[in-house]
């Protein structure tokens, strides 16, 4: 059995292979299932989570720069924001990102019952002293979440939830360049690996492109 190396994946995407078992990018939600999802949360109360699920779609942003919004992050006065920015962690840029409006309401309950300082974080720790959660229990939380609908855990992540967004505008328009400003990359080559665009993408595009 082969257990190290990789190889090609159906379409043309390399996947790893480490002691026996298929290590490749996580596969991001399609639309019915973001919605199945905010259903799951909406319908067992875990207004926490259903406000992080809804920002986390709209800012596609890291696990580690999730974990660590702040109230002020969302907010402005009384009002929950339609776009902020936040510095990545990983890259030290900034990178601005739409609130939709699914998104400012989920976030305008879960404040109403969290209530707090513009300072505290948007989803703080309930163990520990940790003044937000950590990645790893942010991670476990996508498993949860995933898991309700259905989905093999090990087949989705948070990169997941981050790749989600990102993909589907991909998809209807084509427009790489708009997809790297929204994730934060700074090589374009960046984001081609991360969604996987392959010469098959790249043909369908061209192909839908009369002149």
């Amino acid at each position: 059995m082969r257990t190290e190396g990789s190889v090609p994946s159906g379409g043309g995407r390399p996947i790893s292979l480490s002691a026996g078992r298929i290590v490749g990018p996580k596969r991001a939600l399609k639309e019915k299932q973001v919605w199945a999802i905010r259903f799951y949360l909406s319908s067992q109360k875990r207004g926490r989570d259903r406000a992080m699920f809804d920002i986390v779609i709209d800012s596609k942003l890291r696990g580690c720069d999730v974990v660590q919004l702040r109230v002020s992050d969302v907010t402005s006065g009384s009002h929950i924001r339609t776009r902020s920015t936040v510095v990545q962690q990983k890259t030290g840029r900034p990178v601005q990102f739409e609130i939709t409006e699914t998104a400012r309401d989920s976030l305008a309950a879960w404040l109403h019952l969290r209530g707090g300082t513009l300072d505290d974080s948007l989803f703080p720790s309930r163990v520990g002293r940790c003044p937000h959660i950590g990645t790893r229990q942010y991670a476990r939380l996508v498993d949860e979440w995933v898991s309700a609908i259905g989905l093999q855990p090990e087949d989705y992540g948070t990169h997941s939830l981050r790749r989600t967004k990102a993909s589907l505008i991909y998809k209807r328009t084509g427009n790489l360049r708009a997809v790297q400003i929204l994730l934060g990359h700074t090589k374009i080559e960046s984001t081609v690996r991360y969604l996987g665009v392959d010469i098959e993408d790249a043909l369908a595009i061209s192909e839908a492109t009369d002149i």
